[in-house]
């Protein structure tokens, strides 16, 4: 059996996948999942697909799994990707979200499939602090009041964080993005043997909320 991460790219399934392995967890399976829906409730939109130079770059085996991203129906389609990969632990990077929390860890009881979120309830500073100092992380969709084009492709910084601090002050937006405030991408992190480097990348906004996209990457040396 498998101990795998279910792996967007993004922060905070970076940040658990490493929590996990420096606790002696051997991760040798990244489950993505290809959400077709902008607004999935469970899954990760933009970028998804270069989860695969994130993959090469940590050495570690990756499942693509399709999804519609219709709300309910997509928590079948993650059950299925868990079944056919024979995962015998599940680990995530759920921060504060019940909605993704609970959904999971129904999944994993009826399957008998231990999940693993190593990141539940973490201090939001504790994290941001974590991934300015050690991880090149941008965000990659924004859609929260506070939250603007500016953030688009930016790196996640000590700059980013007292921006992210004074909308959470004035708009009460969770700083880790689990409401769905913003996505984030890794392009570089302790366990990448290489880091990736955006080679072309364009933003798409329209008024209220956007994304960065990118649309060629690479691997390159550290």
């Amino acid at each position: 059996m498998h101990n795998a991460v279910l792996y967007s790219g993004g922060k905070d399934s970076t940040f658990a996948l490493h929590r996990a392995v420096e606790s002696g967890v051997q991760i040798d399976l990244l489950i993505t999942m290809m959400s077709k829906n902008k607004s999935s409730y469970m899954f990760h939109y933009p970028n998804v697909k270069y989860t695969r130079l994130q993959a090469e770059a940590l050495g570690i085996g990756q499942v693509f799994c399709d999804t519609e991203g219709r709300k309910e129906e997509e928590l079948a389609d993650l059950e299925r990707a868990l079944i056919e990969n024979d995962v015998g632990t599940l680990v995530t990077g759920a921060t504060y979200s019940k909605y993704q929390g609970d959904r999971i860890n129904n999944i994993a009881k009826k399957l008998g499939i231990e999940h693993m979120a190593p990141l539940w309830h973490i201090d939001p500073l504790e994290e941001l602090g974590g991934i300015a100092a050690y991880y090149n992380a941008i965000i990659t969709s924004v859609s929260a009041e506070g939250l603007d084009e500016s953030f688009l492709g930016k790196r996640i910084d000590r700059g980013i964080i007292e921006k992210l601090q004074e909308a959470n002050r004035k708009h009460g937006i969770n700083m880790l993005f689990e409401g769905g405030e913003a996505e984030s991408f890794v392009l570089d992190a302790p366990l990448f043997k290489k880091r990736i480097e955006v080679v072309k990348a364009r933003t798409e906004w329209n008024g209220v909320s956007g994304f960065y996209l990118i649309e060629e990457a690479r691997l390159s040396e550290k």
